[in-house]
Parts: structure tokens; sequence; C-alpha cells
């Protein structure tokens, strides 16, 4: 039985890589946003692109190219699902959901976590996925 975390925060370094101007360091995100930044990023990392942790990553982008339909959508969820259990331990998946778009050729989707660790309330990151050509 895995053990489950306890933390007071969660910190991470802002992709925007701007400068604090009161202390002059690089800005943070903290707690929900941190965790919500990992989970986008660890779906949108695909399986090979990171270098010292090859395994680290998601088949979604993979899964883009493929007819957008239901069966597609299903795959993408349980890829995503997969992924996060795999990958991201400062979470509790509660539900994931995954809708084929037929007229934006895109896939919907929500996530739906709790923060191991912290007393927040349930957490919702919903995105479209779409093939880039």
């Amino acid at each position: 039985m895995p053990l489950e975390r306890v933390s007071k925060s969660f910190k991470d370094v802002s992709m925007s890589f701007k400068v604090n101007p009161f202390n002059r360091d690089i800005l943070t995100i903290k707690n929900e946003t941190a965790v919500a930044r990992s989970v986008r990023n660890l779906i949108l990392t695909s399986k090979g692109e990171r270098f010292f942790d090859p395994a680290i990553g998601c088949g979604v982008n993979r899964l883009l190219f493929d007819t957008v339909d239901s069966l597609t959508a299903g795959r993408i969820k349980s890829e995503i699902e997969f992924t996060l259990e795999q990958y991201e331990p400062r979470i509790k998946l509660i539900n994931t959901q995954c809708e084929a778009n037929l007229e934006g050729n895109a896939f919907n989707v929500a996530i739906r976590y709790s923060i191991i660790g912290i007393n927040v309330l349930p957490q919702q990151l919903s995105f479209v996925l779409q093939s880039s050509r």
C-alpha cells in the first residue's frame, strides 16, 4: 500500500521566466497552479521526450492523428489516466472525461482530481487536444 504524502505546499518555477521585482528571483507558481501545470505538462509530453527519464510521458500525441470518434476518445482517456496514476503522485484522480469534437476535429478533455497533502477543494482541468497538422 503506497504511503500518502503530507505537505504544506507545492512550488514550481513559472515558465514565463519573469523576474520578481522585489527579490530579483524567478517567479514561482504554488499549490493548485503548480500541480495543474504538472498534470498538463505530463499529458502533453511524449514518451522519450525527456532526456534523463525517457519513460515519462503520455501517448496521446500519437492518438490525435487517428479518427476523431468515441473509440479514440476512450483510448486517449485511458492513456491520460495511466500516465497520471504512474507519474503524478500528488493527485488522486476522481474522474476523467474525453469527448470527440467532430466539428473541431479535436478532443475535449476534463480531468477532475484531488490534491494529496494540502487541504483544497477538488480541482478540474479542462483543455482541448488537437492534432497540429
